[in-house]
């Protein structure tokens, strides 16, 4: 009976924070198209996310190609299928390894700063000294981050996915001495409009989901010091598993429209 009840209730608890999410999500939009415009905190966020994630999404980027063209090769040499290895590992990492793997990555560094600096912001009570200062917390804090994760983190998987790459065919000119512009004439001659739109259109709704669950956690932050620590992983943990929600969804999409 309690493991039912806790069941039961922790069902619940999943059903009403869904719908907080969907009207956090719903005040966005509203408070997205109404003045005044915070361009310049805007712009201010984007740098910050996109030059500090550089580096991480340039590592990460780099090590999954070689990682991914090392582990690929023994099995193509047995079939005798070496050649078709860029055309494999481009639309691969393209299609679906690259744009998830670096959005959960992002997810830990973006999501996490964000859950935990509005948290912050929330139980020391920053939020409410804006608010009796005519400022409006919601369009400055909430707003402006999510429009900049949105933008930021397509790029960064761009980025990401150009440097998988590099790294793939790194190992291709050291294992096979392919050259690197045989590599890439492969790469690109292989890769078609269909590989690329549906890839890069859901690496919006990553970076959406990732600016709005952060948020979302940091700016309903509770109880003290103890929920800004809450706030942050939990918002990691919700961002990773709408993502996994989101990718299914497009690629579902996607194969109806691009059989």
């Amino acid at each position: 009976m309690d493991g039912n009840y806790s069941f039961r209730k922790n069902l619940s608890a999943f059903f009403i924070e869904i719908g907080e999410l969907t009207g956090f999500a719903g005040r966005f939009f509203q408070e997205l198209f109404s003045r005044p415009f915070e361009f310049r905190e805007f712009l201010r966020q984007s740098y910050n996310m996109g030059n500090k994630s550089m580096l991480l999404v340039g590592v990460t980027g780099f090590i999954l190609g070689l990682v991914f063209t090392l582990q690929s090769r023994p099995t193509l040499m047995e079939f005798g299928a070496v050649s078709w290895m860029p055309s494999m590992i481009s639309i691969s990492i393209v299609r679906e390894i690259g744009p998830v793997v670096i959005a959960l990555i992002l997810a830990g560094r973006i999501g996490s700063g964000i859950g935990a600096e509005l948290g912050s912001m929330k139980v020391t009570e920053q939020i409410d000294a804006m608010e009796v200062s005519g400022t409006n917390p919601f369009k400055f804090l909430v707003v402006t981050r999510i429009l900049a994760t949105t933008l930021m983190i397509p790029i960064l998987v761009i980025l990401g996915d150009f440097i998988a790459l590099l790294g793939s065919a790194l190992v291709e000119n050291l294992k096979g001495n392919v050259s690197f512009t045989l590599y890439f004439n492969q790469v690109f001659n292989t890769l078609e409009f269909s590989d690329l739109f549906p890839a890069t259109i859901k690496t919006f709704f990553f970076g959406f989901a990732i600016g709005l669950v952060g948020c979302f956690k940091g700016y309903n932050s509770k109880k003290g010091t103890a929920g800004v620590g809450k706030a942050s992983n939990s918002a990691v943990v919700f961002t990773s598993m709408l993502l996994f929600i989101i990718d299914f969804i497009a690629v579902f999409i996607t194969d109806i429209f691009y059989p």
